[in-house]
Formats: C-alpha cells, structure tokens, sequence
C-alpha cells in the first residue's frame, strides 16, 4: 500500500513529504539587486506582520491520516542586507520519515528572502532530493526592472519579465498570511513566479470552522486556492488551507487531493516570533 501511495506522489512530480513548502520545492542572491531595492522601496512602509523571526512551525505530513509520510518545518528568521536594511528570511524544510522514507526518501530545503518594506521576494533558493533525484533551483528578483533571474542546476541562468507586485513560490503562503478581508465568498489574487512562468494564484474563503489539532483547538479561516499551481499551493488537484482566524494567519492544516486519498499537513507544534530590537 505505502509503495503505491509513493508511485502515485511520483507520477505527479512531488512527495508526500513536501507538500508544506513549495513543498518541493546556497541562496544565490545578486548585490546589483541591493542597491537596487534600496533606491526604489525606502519610502513604502511596511505593514503589520502576522510572522515575526523566530516563528517556527512544525507539521506532520500524511496520506489521508492513516500514514504518515514527512515531517516539515517553517521558520522566519531576521537578516540584515548589506545596507543594514531588515528583511526575513523564509525556511521551509520536509523530509520523509519512516516506511516512507524506506521507500522513497525525500529531503528538501527551500528558502526565500522577504523584504517587508516592498512586501516581495528578493530571491528564493530549492535544493530537493527525491529518491536518486536531486535538483537545484535559484531566483533573483530585480522589482525596478521587473525581471527576474532564474537557474536549474547547472544550466545557464534565464531572465524573464515578471509583474509588480510578485511573489516566488515560499513568500506567497506568508503574503497570503498578510492579508486582512477574508469574508466568505472574497477572493484574494497573487501573483507567483515558479519553474519558469508567473501564475495568477486565486485564494477564495470558503468557510469558518474549528480544527483540533495536536497543537491545540483554533478557530480557523478554510480557505481554497486555483487554478491548478504547482507550487505551495501545489499538485494537481484541489487545495484546502486552514488559517488562525486571527491576526498571524498561521496555517494549521492544509489538504490536497491526490487520485486515491489526501494528502495532510498537520500542525503538531507552533513557536511565535518576536519583534527584534
């Protein structure tokens, strides 16, 4: 049962184990791009935070919620650029636990840089192994210019247009958690750079329920996000999100739908940030 379950993840290019964080998804970030968001965002302040460095969220991974399949971890942390500007630093990490992990091992890394002053990405970073597969993916984003620069392993780098605002495919999950309207029936629209393409991500409020969780009781915001991405709102069928209905947003369960079951990301431990002074 648990090889078949692995085949299927397979076929669809992902993991049990990453469905987090990009879920599948060395930061290579370029210094042009410094100076270039120091000229250009100084004067945009940010918003209120729902995460602050030092939050760390702890998930299980499972199929269905028969087998458990991954562990994955979240964490903010607060960076300086070389200008001394604050940013944050995004980490998302999953790795198959295990039969699972006897199967088919799964280890993956994903990092984003987030300026809050712009509220964008300024780079992101993959490193993911899948069984005997192993891939490397980098972004740096240059918001003056609209552009950004991507590679995959070793293969020449490739700069595309993207719109203003974006986000790369770790930094729209904590964006999202940014936002403020999430009546029933609003739909929220971000727009995501990953593998190449910028897809116009639609999250929709569904509902408000109570999720019970090994990390406690919350009131949460059920929330559906389309089309079709592949990314941390990803695989191919429909993806469900569970958010605090409070002011951090923090997602304590998420769903995805799979051909033969689910795939859930369950919230089993939270540690909040604090403001660093």
């Amino acid at each position: 049962m648990i090889a078949t379950v692995y085949h299927s993840y397979r076929r669809r290019g992902r993991a049990a184990a990453t469905v987090l964080c990009i879920l599948t998804l060395g930061l290579m970030f370029v210094p042009r791009v410094f100076s270039v968001e120091e000229g250009t965002s100084a004067a945009i302040p940010p918003p209120a935070l729902a995460f602050m460095p030092g939050e760390t969220l702890t998930y299980e991974v499972s199929w269905s919620n028969i087998v458990t399949a991954g562990t994955a971890v979240m964490e903010v942390k607060g960076e300086k650029l070389p200008n001394g500007r604050k940013v944050l630093r995004f980490i998302a990490s999953s790795h198959s636990v295990g039969m699972v992990d006897a199967v088919y091992p799964v280890n993956d890394r994903v990092e984003s840089l987030f300026d809050p002053q712009i509220m964008q990405s300024l780079s992101f970073s993959l490193s993911e192994s899948h069984g005997s597969k192993k891939r490397r993916r980098t972004l740096t984003f240059d918001h003056t210019n609209r552009t950004v620069i991507g590679s995959l392993n070793d293969d020449p780098p490739q700069t595309l247009p993207v719109p203003d605002p974006v986000q790369d495919a770790l930094s729209s999950l904590f964006y999202l958690r940014t936002r403020e309207d999430f009546s029933i029936g609003k739909t929220h629209v971000i727009n995501v750079h990953d593998s190449g393409k910028t897809w116009s991500v639609e999250v929709q409020t569904l509902a408000r329920e109570k999720v019970k969780t090994p990390a406690g009781e919350f009131v949460t915001i059920k929330v559906k996000t389309f089309p079709r991405y592949d990314g941390v709102f990803m695989n191919k069928g429909e993806i469900f999100i569970w958010l605090t209905d409070d002011s951090r947003k923090i997602p304590v369960l998420m769903k995805s739908t799979i051909a033969i079951g689910s795939i859930m990301t369950t919230l089993t431990d939270i540690k909040l940030g604090a403001v660093e002074h």
